[in-house]
Order: structure tokens, then C-alpha cells, then sequence
């Protein structure tokens, strides 16, 4: 459980990098930290194929940003001296969102397993019934098809949308 809050410190120092930083390959590279920690969560929670999901989206979408990046300009060149902030408002609203998300983090991460001790109520009724409703022999097939068939195939639609919109940003980028 200990790993979780790591993670989750690591995700906001991330995060907060990424926003705050004014060269924007680094803050490239901290929300990548951001997406592969989501990952590892997932991961940690017992969820792999979610997990694999998120590694492929981040790896594409780091690799367009970073292509992006190098194509253009390093700085962010929105953000101009001499802009003063909006007084102590945003900070105190900051601090009181900060705090709500997280007591709503703690809250929902307390009813999660320890790490290795996984909740095995449905994975039990695969392993007892997977033979009898599928047919299928080899379990892990019988999960992914018939079980979860919708969610895998859920899916690959995700990871054939994220690599064909990259292929399709990036051509019309090499013909310009």
C-alpha cells in the first residue's frame, strides 16, 4: 500500500514539474513520469492489461511530443515576464483542492488489497468454472475472449487509434 502513496507523490511532483517548468521537452519527459506511474499503479492493483494499455499510450504520445518539441521551439513562450499572478486566491483554492483530493485518495485507497494479495472472488470462479462455460482449455485464452471479450477488444481499438492518429499527425507533419 506504502507503494501506492509513492506513487502518487511522485505522480503530483511530476506534475507539478511539467506545469511550472518553461523548457518543454523536460516538461515532456515529467508528464511521461506521470503516465508510466499510472501504469505501475495499475500494475500494483493487478490490472496488466490496463497497465499495457498505458505503457504503449504514453510511450506514442511522449515520442510526438518530444518529435514536436525538437521540430519547434524549446520554451514556452506563452508564459511573458513581468505577468503578475491574480493575488493569494488561486493558492489558497489550490491548497483546498489539493487537501480534498487528497483525504478522497486516502478514502478510496484504504479499502485496496495489500500489494500480493490479490482478491481472488472472480478469479476463482474462472479457474473453477473456465473448462465447463468456454470449453476452452487454456484459461488465460478463456478469460481474455469469452470473459472479457469486450474489454480486450476495447483494447486494441484503443492502442489502433492511439498509433494510427500518431502515424497520421506525423505524416502530415513530413510532407510540410
Amino acid at each position: 500500500m506504502i507503494e501506492i502513496y509513492l506513487l502518487v507523490i511522485a505522480m503530483l511532483a511530476a506534475a507539478i514539474v511539467a506545469i511550472e517548468i518553461k523548457d518543454l521537452l523536460a516538461s515532456a519527459v515529467s508528464m511521461g513520469i506521470v503516465g508510466f506511474s499510472v501504469a505501475i499503479m495499475f500494475i500494483l492493483v493487478q490490472a496488466p492489461d490496463l497497465a499495457i494499455v498505458q505503457i504503449v499510450v504514453e510511450i506514442l504520445t511522449v515520442v510526438f511530443f518530444a518529435a514536436t518539441i525538437l521540430r519547434t521551439t524549446h520554451t514556452d513562450t506563452t508564459i511573458q515576464k513581468g505577468i503578475q499572478r491574480e493575488g493569494i486566491f488561486p493558492v489558497i483554492a489550490f491548497f483546498i483542492f489539493g487537501t480534498l483530493v487528497t483525504v478522497l485518495a486516502i478514502y478510496a485507497l484504504k479499502d485496496l488489497p495489500r500489494f500480493g494479495m490479490p482478491i481472488m472472488k472472480v478469479a476463482e470462479h474462472y479457474i473453477v468454472h473456465g473448462l465447463n462455460q468456454t470449453g476452452a482449455t487454456n484459461i488465460v485464452a478463456a478469460i481474455i475472449l469469452d470473459y472479457r471479450g469486450y474489454d480486450t477488444f476495447g483494447e486494441a481499438v484503443v492502442l489502433f487509434t492511439s498509433v494510427l492518429g500518431v502515424l497520421t499527425i506525423l505524416r502530415v507533419k513530413g510532407r510540410k
